[in-house]
C-alpha cells in the first residue's frame, strides 16, 4: 500500500503544469510607458529570418517537434512564424520561447492556471493593466506571445540578462532552480535550433 502511495505521489509531481504566475511588482510610470511603447510600438521588419533558407530550416526541424500538438501543417507553420516574430522582436531566442510555451502550457492556446495565469505563455492578466488594454484576450495567441516575450524580454533586463534567474521570475518561482531548469532542458534537449536538420 505504501508503494502504490510513492508511485502516486511520483506521478502526480510529473504532472505538474508549470503555470505561470508572474508575481505583481510595481513598476514605476517611466518603466510601464517604456514597455508600453515597446508592446504598441512599430514592428521593425516584416521577416524574423536571416533569409529564406533560415526559414524553412527552422520551420521544418521545429515542426518536427509539434506536429503530433498541430497537426494541420498551415496552422503549424503559421504559428511558428508568429513566435520567431515575436521573440525576435524582443531580442529573445525563439527556441527558448518555444520551449517555454511547451512547459507553461503544453502549447494549450486557451490554458487557465488556478491563479489566472492565461494562454499559450500564462500570461498574468494584471500585465494587461501595466502594458496593454483591459480588453485584449489573452487567448488570442499573437496578442499572448507578444506579452509572454514583452515580460520575459523585462525579466531579463532586470535580471541583467541571467536567464535562470528570469526565467524564475516568469514563473514566480524566483529563489528555486527547479522551473527554469526544465525550460532550459527542454531548450537544450529539443528545441535548440543548430541550423542543421
Amino acid at each position: 500500500m505504501l508503494r502504490w502511495g510513492l508511485i502516486l505521489g511520483i506521478l502526480l509531481q510529473a504532472s505538474i503544469v508549470w503555470a505561470g504566475a508572474q508575481q505583481y511588482q510595481e513598476i514605476s510610470l517611466s518603466n510601464r510607458q517604456e514597455l508600453r511603447q515597446k508592446f504598441y510600438g512599430p514592428t521593425f521588419q516584416i521577416n524574423s529570418f536571416r533569409d529564406v533558407n533560415h526559414a524553412v530550416g527552422w520551420i521544418a526541424y521545429q515542426s518536427g517537434h509539434l506536429r503530433k500538438r498541430m497537426p494541420d501543417d498551415r496552422k503549424r507553420r503559421d504559428f511558428l512564424r508568429m513566435v520567431h516574430y515575436e521573440a525576435t522582436r524582443y531580442q529573445l531566442d525563439p527556441d527558448l520561447v518555444l520551449a517555454l510555451i511547451e512547459v507553461e502550457s503544453g502549447f494549450n492556446r486557451f490554458a487557465l492556471s488556478h491563479v489566472g495565469a492565461s494562454g499559450l505563455m500564462q500570461v498574468m492578466p494584471f500585465w494587461k493593466d501595466l502594458i496593454g488594454n483591459r480588453t485584449d484576450s489573452l487567448f488570442e495567441m499573437q496578442t499572448n506571445l507578444r506579452y509572454g516575450c514583452i515580460i520575459l524580454r523585462h525579466y531579463l533586463d532586470i535580471e541583467g540578462n541571467n536567464l535562470q534567474r528570469a526565467l524564475a521570475r516568469y514563473n514566480g518561482s524566483l529563489g528555486s532552480d527547479a522551473y527554469p531548469n526544465i525550460v532550459l532542458g527542454a531548450w537544450q534537449g529539443r528545441y535548440r535550433y543548430t541550423g542543421a536538420v
